[in-house]
């Protein structure tokens, strides 16, 4: 692995998931955003690898997936009186209504057409 310049190794799944599933953790902010971020890693992805464009209809369907497995993660511990000890805002209002505030976006965003990468002018 010695060469010159930045890489990146992709461990987690050692290339065995779709490519979209390392790319879209990467991504953040309001669509418009997103397509402009999504373009420049697609850019330099493409300089190594191919990449297969329809794949993009997996982000917004990956990111519903994340948020329902961390809530359930969530909702596992509770029960342990060392997790709201340690971790007391999970457990407050506040943080359960930014989570529903945060799936009910994302249940829109499923209903989009899948993100397309662009620089947006």
């Amino acid at each position: 692995m010695w060469r010159d310049g930045r890489f990146i190794v992709d461990f987690d799944d050692a290339r065995n998931g779709p490519a979209v599933q390392d790319l879209w953790m990467l991504l953040n902010g309001k669509r418009r955003e997103k397509r402009i971020q999504l373009e420049i890693l697609l850019e330099a992805y493409t300089e190594y690898m191919h990449f297969d464009n329809e794949q993009l209809a997996l982000i917004e369907p990956l990111q519903a997936m994340r948020i329902i497995h961390y809530l359930s993660w969530i909702v596992r511990r509770c029960e342990d009186p060392a997790f709201p000890r340690a971790f007391p805002w999970m457990i407050e209002y506040d943080f359960r209504r930014k989570q529903q505030l945060l799936f009910s976006q994302q249940i829109n965003a499923l209903n989009e057409q899948p993100l397309q990468p662009g620089l947006i002018y």
